[in-house]
């Protein structure tokens, strides 16, 4: 391997943070994963710790590097892709945050939002943002930080807020560089579609001072170098920055506008490429800032689900009924349907299209005769279910069916889900070589912003399928299950 001619990705995620090596031919020379803490302060309230999520970041970044036997000296670049809306608050003399960070499941704010929908301010946000106000997004989790005992600070300039990107870059770059990319502002509720910069009148309304925002810079280009952090030399450039599901996109090389992917984490993202223009959604999803590289911005059409692969962790932790996630499959695969049983993931409400946050999770169809399979069948069946909500929205608005969705996340390696995903949606899911699209659209940004691939059409070569699945179901097998999906949603939206 020629010198510098790897990439380091950083992929923090909900529920733990990841790093990856990747050479110049597109191959993962090693991916490592590590957990950390999740804090429940009170129901509805979901924090992390920043210095877990930093810590984590070194020991992956360490042990990936040790697993590929690449020495730091010789990294080209790092990307770094990250959880989008969770919020941190830190102080710029100290470096230390202020709060626990406020993850994006958080539901905190649900009264504010509400309170905001009722002085008639939703349509005005919709129109510069492409959101809804919803508790999701991180301005009001700011709002919120602020006036719970860090306003007088930030008035003074002496705090700095960012989603967990800028954290990360801050701390990678020993506190010289405050800034974010375009993907991660644009989940903010505080940055217009159209100019890619703050709004005034957006912060004016949230009340949010200037002085704490960090630039919004395009997402693929040099941030600035790495400095004083143990376990990496000095000088690396940062130069690849994206929100998570941003960056699943451009790692499923989705460059064409009307191409889409899916990815199952935690909860699980739909994005469709729509071009260079930020188009409404008149469907329920959501209109996003992809990336932005070389001056040009690239938008998405988003939909997402709050609780996907978490609804496995929930069987298993909760329910007891696995030892680990990945025995789901075979415990599902045990019989041969749900046996009647529709299970509504809304454990956190719900996202796209319906944005209900009150709606709560729901099991039913129960017979004397319902076993731990067909619990674990029904929660795979709802996870496919929701992610179809989501693409049938998203067709309304771009007026055409998709042919086909590449999908992603760890929860894509279970064949059955990816061909319930398939029968439900009603076109075929492709699965790449490389199912942990996060690290690798980072690793890509990364390159090409230090020259590594020259260009879009060097990524797509190195890009590699693994797997196609194609529908099954017959048409009326499908409109009869999803029927009674419906009036399942519309049971879980009634339980307030």
């Amino acid at each position: 391997m020629a010198l510098k001619s790897a990439v380091l990705a950083i992929d923090q995620g909900t529920t733990g943070s990841a790093a990856a090596v990747m050479d110049e031919d597109g191959k993962v020379l090693a991916h490592v994963k590590q957990e950390y803490r999740q804090i429940f302060p009170k129901p509805g309230w979901v924090e992390h710790d920043p210095e877990d999520i930093w810590n984590s970041v070194l020991a992956t970044a360490r042990k990936a590097l040790a697993k590929a036997a690449i020495k730091p000296a010789r990294l080209a670049a790092i990307g770094v892709t990250n959880q989008r809306e969770t919020t941190v608050l830190w102080d710029r003399r100290s470096g230390r945050p202020v709060h626990n960070a406020i993850v994006w499941q958080d539901r905190r704010t649900a009264d504010f939002c509400a309170q905001m929908k009722s002085r008639g301010l939703e349509p005005e946000v919709r129109a510069k943002t492409g959101l809804v106000l919803d508790p999701y997004f991180s301005g009001t989790k700011l709002r919120w930080l602020l006036d719970n005992g860090a306003s007088a600070a930030a008035r003074q300039g002496r705090l700095a807020f960012g989603t967990v990107d800028s954290f990360l870059l801050w701390r990678l770059t020993g506190g010289a560089v405050h800034a974010t990319d375009a993907s991660n502002a644009s989940r903010t509720l505080l940055m217009d579609l159209k100019s890619l910069s703050w709004d005034p009148e957006l912060c004016a309304m949230l009340k949010i001072p200037s002085s704490v925002l960090p630039e919004i810079r395009p997402s693929i280009g040099v941030f600035g170098v790495t400095k004083s952090v143990p376990g990496l030399p000095d000088g690396i450039p940062i130069s690849g920055i994206a929100g998570d599901q941003q960056a699943a996109l451009f790692g499923q090389a989705c460059f064409d506008k009307g191409e889409a992917k899916c990815t199952f984490g935690t909860g699980s993202f739909l994005l469709m490429n729509i071009g260079d223009r930020p188009k409404p959604s008149r469907s329920g999803c959501l209109t996003t800032a992809a990336w932005v590289w070389k001056g040009r911005a690239t938008y998405a059409l988003e939909g997402s689900a709050f609780i996907c692969g978490a609804a496995v962790q929930w069987l298993r932790d909760g329910l007891k009924l696995l030892e680990k996630s990945s025995d789901v499959e075979a415990l599902a695969r045990s019989v041969k349907d749900a046996g009647g049983v529709q299970f509504v993931p809304a454990l956190t409400g719900l996202g796209a299209p319906y944005w209900d946050p009150a709606a709560r999770g729901l099991i039913c169809g129960l017979t004397r005769g319902t076993t731990s399979a067909h619990l674990a069948r029904a929660a795979l069946e709802g996870m496919a279910m929701q992610n179809a909500d989501l693409l049938l929205a998203m067709q309304k608005d771009v007026g055409y069916k998709l042919k086909s969705l590449k999908v992603d996340g760890g929860a894509c390696a279970n064949d059955l889900l990816m061909q319930l995903q398939a029968d439900y949606l009603g076109a075929s899911c492709i699965r790449p070589k490389v199912i942990e699209t996060t690290s690798a659209g980072a690793a890509f940004m990364a390159g090409l912003g230090v020259g590594l691939w020259p260009d879009l059409d060097s990524v797509r070569k190195v890009w590699r399928k693994d797997k196609v699945f194609r529908p099954k179901m017959a048409a009326t097998d499908r409109s009869r299950r999803r029927l009674a999906w419906s009036e399942a949603v519309g049971r879980a939206r009634g339980l307030k």
